[in-house]
């Protein structure tokens, strides 16, 4: 039959059995996050297949910060939304002082 290129999810799951020790002689709660990251990188897979001039774990990596910062940025929104709306409450404070 000819030689098979691996796919995207086949080089993932090596990559995984590859950490496996590694994961092993993480403390439990560092497992968990390691795990996270793995799952962070998976949804990236179909894009990871395009990135041919990047090494596999590359991407995986890049995948994994991707979920990261949309995660910071999500909370940089909750911070600013946060800040309007104690500067709305404030507005507000000062109104109902007026009226006294």
């Amino acid at each position: 039959m000819g030689n098979v290129t691996p796919t995207i999810t086949d080089i993932l799951h090596g990559e995984q059995e590859n950490l496996a020790r590694f994961r092993r002689a993480l403390r439990r709660s560092d497992q968990v996050v390691l795990d996270d990251l793995i799952v962070a990188a998976s949804k990236h897979r179909a894009a990871s297949a395009y990135a041919g001039h990047l090494l596999p774990f590359e991407t995986f990596l890049l995948s994994a910060w991707l979920e990261d910062h949309k995660l910071v940025m999500q909370q940089r929104d909750l911070v600013q939304e946060v800040k309007r709306l104690r500067a709305e409450v404030e507005a507000l404070r000062r109104k109902l002082e007026e009226r006294d």
